[in-house]
């Protein structure tokens, strides 16, 4: 009985620590504690209540998006000795997104002891996936007492009614789901990887003024760009031609008419002017027909994803990219329901009541929402049901004073077109005019708002009246003059991230949670640019020889057919009808074919990035530094990506990107002989490099893209372990490096993140010792200057631990806050060293 009786631990997790907060507020009523977890970034809340008519103790917490993320084994890392083609065939691997968050541990150490696990992640297919992320993390860690134990919320906003609604019916996670998005990661990873390998190291180093710091192929990311570059195509191919049309002016009464020739134009001039002679002659217009008709526009269609990004490019300027990470965090804040939904059709329950009234009171929009609410509107009944999540729609009213700039536009935007959507339609009259003259037809148009319906509410669609003459009892009217004029045919325009969004949906490339994503990415690569208001995409010299390039050796690469089926073999995994293995396997196949074609006819492509680009031995360059191998002069090309380029040897030498490169000192690597550049980030923040061993780290277990301050060589005094001061105390997996070359504003620098420390400004030399600190900080010798000196007596010389001794660490403050960091506060080192002082001699 008592076994019965006794309370039962429910773990919860969502997937944002907002998410977890607001679904703790909802469902314990606001009396909810809070506390730290094993995570920084998540914190956990709890309270008590009822779970499956049990006595129940809470604790929910969240992820940060994916807890894993799939990658090959650190045998496979490296690019230069890994053959790309071998990676088809590669193991994988799950490890930790962000392993500086701690995620899987801190979900572990909270399912400890748990009786049951309720899943609040996101309702799409990528959320379905995190769910088993986190059941992977927890499950072995819940008592074992049989029966079902681990169970999944479905909701589509984080409104209190929806919250407690899908608690009373919790279900189950979906594996098919989740495999469909195993899936699909593991060929974009294999092909992506496999392809932009092999680009990337066939082009880096052969041209100078080309950007080949990463020439990637994505099978979404491609033909994303074919359709930009088959526009620009379509423009440079188009040849102009003048057309010519009669345009004559009619006046009837106070009016001035200028109809429309039904034969539109011609492309022959003395054909054009034979038929202005022809209607010049002519003083009268017969009117054949005046016909009033009844017309209407109708409202929009409930709000999805793609529909949200398009409108949100073409109404708003914003970027897919941008609407998705604003969309997002207006979900996450409760003011609109989920925006990832492919749905234009709302459910027979939605409540539209309740949402009119909450929005009564808006002093932007209130008096149409009062003015529905009286009408009693029902929901609207047309619409696509997807089976996913109902359309986007506003779940609470906000001010404009609540949200920033691109927020509350898009929060706007949204509310305005929901309230369009149950609107009624816009209802006008149409009047067509048409005209006789000497046996040529001409017409006008015109329109008349009766009924504005929706345009109240989106007034910047409202149409443009055009008013005509009342044409009653008029047989025929004036021809005031007729001219010829000339036009020219146009090419269409690049086209626009919104068109493009619309090609994207119809042929099937990428989902509504993935589409912003690949927009970003062509952007970002350098393949596109976006320009203007409208936000045109025009390609760039390398996105038009990729594509182009595609388009020689094997157009399935860049065409959307492959991705396309693709997408519908993982459709298949998530509908139950095929396994992972199977889509997987068939899909790597075909590629691996289309690689190894691709490889082997790279020429094709190489031609076209010839004509394009300048040949990196003729690329002009600054003589810099010396080769190591060579001891000659390497020329510096500044153009992306950076690099030195040694003409004697033949060799590329990749530098930091963003940084301004200096020369420094003519020293040399005691590794390998090569001269150190110093890499300079704003003013804060300089280090030296070797550029052999940055591009070919001479340690075990040491990415590429070592500097200085990372070596760990003992005899080079600009090693990081003979300027060590200690861990980061920011990011915690970087070093804090003392900068040599910071004078007269001495400074330590990490060598991951972006903190900074800086000591005793003006100081004649500061000198690393080779002894630590109680506290582990490396003890550091200081040569004050003797008018700023803060020793007694004149002193000039102090040794001791800038964390622990009290004259070193007056002389310390860090650059990233107005406050002193918490690692750095006067009188006290790291915890472990709690408060004792470090040994500061004269």
């Amino acid at each position: 009985f008592f076994s019965f009786m006794a309370e039962v631990k429910v773990l919860m997790i969502g997937e944002k620590p907002l998410i977890s907060s607001t679904i703790s507020g909802i469902l314990s009523h606001g009396k909810h504690s809070t506390r730290s977890g094993k995570s920084s970034h998540c914190k956990v809340h709890e309270f008590q209540g009822q779970f499956m008519n049990k006595k129940a103790s809470f604790r929910v917490t969240s992820v940060i998006g994916h807890v894993f993320s799939l990658d090959f084994p650190p045998d496979y890392q490296n690019r230069e000795k890994v053959d790309p083609l071998t990676l088809f065939q590669a193991p994988t691997l799950k490890k930790e997104s962000k392993p500086e968050a701690r995620i899987a541990a801190h979900l572990k150490k909270e399912a400890k002891g748990c009786d049951y696990l309720v899943l609040w992640l996101d309702c799409d297919r990528e959320g379905e996936n995190i769910c088993f992320e986190v059941i992977d993390c927890t499950k072995k860690f819940l008592k074992n007492h049989g029966g079902n134990q681990i169970y999944r919320a479905h909701f589509s906003s984080l409104a209190p009614v929806d919250i407690k609604k899908a608690m009373d019916n919790l279900g189950f996670p979906n594996e098919n789901e989740s495999l469909s998005v195993d899936a699909r990661q593991e060929i974009d990873l294999k092909v992506g990887v496999a392809f932009s390998r092999f680009q990337t190291k066939f082009f880096q180093g052969k041209y100078g003024n080309l950007d080949s710091h990463l020439i990637s192929y994505g099978p979404c990311q491609t033909p994303t760009l074919g359709f930009c570059v088959d526009r620009h195509d379509e423009i440079q191919t188009f040849s102009p031609e003048n057309f010519w049309y009669v345009a004559p002016r009619l006046i009837i009464g106070s009016f001035q008419i200028e109809p429309e020739w039904t034969r539109k134009r011609v492309f022959d001039h003395s054909i054009g002017q034979l038929f202005e002679q022809i209607v010049a002659t002519t003083p009268e217009a017969k009117v054949v027909s005046c016909v009033v008709k009844d017309g209407s526009s109708q409202r929009p269609k409930p709000l999805n994803t793609v529909e949200l990004l398009k409108i949100a490019s073409k109404q708003l300027g914003m970027g897919p990219h941008t609407t998705m990470v604003c969309a997002e965090r207006l979900y996450t804040q409760g003011y609109i329901s989920y925006p990832r939904t492919e749905t234009t059709k709302y459910p027979p329950n939605f409540n539209l009541k309740q949402v009119l009234r909450e929005h009564a009171n808006s002093p932007y929009w209130g008096v149409h929402a009062r003015e529905l609410f009286d009408a009693n509107v029902s929901v609207p009944s047309g619409g696509h049901d997807a089976g996913d999540h109902p359309p986007i729609t506003p779940m609470r009213v906000a001010q404009e004073s609540e949200l920033d700039g691109n927020n509350w536009r898009l929060y706007e935007y949204i509310t305005r077109h929901f309230l369009g959507t149950v609107s009624g339609n816009c209802k006008y009259k149409k009047t067509k005019l048409t005209f006789d003259i000497a046996g040529e037809t001409f017409t006008c148009s015109g329109k008349r708002i009766i009924s504005a319906g929706f345009y109240n509410v989106m007034p910047w669609l409202r149409m443009n009246e055009t008013e005509l003459p009342d044409m009653t009892g008029i047989s025929s009217c004036r021809v005031a003059e007729t001219s010829l004029k000339i036009g020219q045919t146009a090419p269409p325009g690049y086209l626009t991230e919104s068109e493009l969004i619309g090609l994207m949906e119809q042929n099937g490339i990428g989902t509504d949670a993935s589409i912003s994503t690949h927009i970003n990415n062509i952007c970002e690569r350098n393949y596109v640019h976006v320009e203007g208001a409208s936000r045109t995409l025009v390609p760039t010299p390398v996105g038009i020889a990729l594509v182009h390039g595609y388009h020689r050796i094997d157009p399935d690469l860049v065409l959307p057919v492959i991705r396309s089926s693709i997408e519908t073999y993982v459709n298949s995994v998530a509908q139950g009808k095929a396994t992972v293995e199977q889509v997987v396997s068939h899909s790597l196949e075909v590629f691996q074919q289309k690689f190894q074609y691709f490889v082997a006819n790279i020429n094709k492509m190489q031609e076209l990035f010839e004509a394009d680009f300048s040949p990196i031995e003729e690329t002009v360059g600054k003589f810099r530094t010396k080769c190591g191998k060579c001891s000659r002069y390497m020329k510096f090309l500044n153009f992306k990506p950076s690099r030195l380029f040694c003409p004697q040897c033949d060799e590329v030498y990749p530098l930091p990107q963003g940084a301004n490169i200096k020369l420094y000192k003519e020293i040399k690597c005691p590794l390998d002989q090569f001269e150190l550049v110093l890499v300079c980030f704003g003013k804060k923040n300089s280090y030296p490099v070797c550029p052999y061993c940055y591009n070919n780290p001479p340690f075990e277990n040491i990415p590429s893209g070592m500097a200085c301050n990372d070596c760990l060589h003992p005899s080079c005094k600009y090693s990081m372990v003979n300027n060590l001061l200690i861990t980061c105390p920011d990011c915690e997996k970087g070093n804090v490096v003392f900068d040599l070359n910071s004078k007269p504003k001495w400074r330590f620098n990490c060598n991951k993140c972006q903190f900074v420390a800086f000591i005793a400004e003006g100081a004649h030399n500061i000198t690393m010792l080779d002894t630590k600190c109680e506290c582990d900080a490396t003890l550091v010798k200081v040569e004050f200057n003797k008018n700023d000196s803060p020793l007694a007596d004149g002193e000039t010389e102090y040794t001791g631990c800038v964390l622990c001794d009290e004259i070193l660490n007056s002389q310390l403050h860090t650059g990233l806050s107005k406050r002193v960091h918490p690692m750095f506060r006067r009188g006290k080192g790291r915890r472990r060293g709690g408060k004792r002082r470090g040994r500061g001699k004269r």
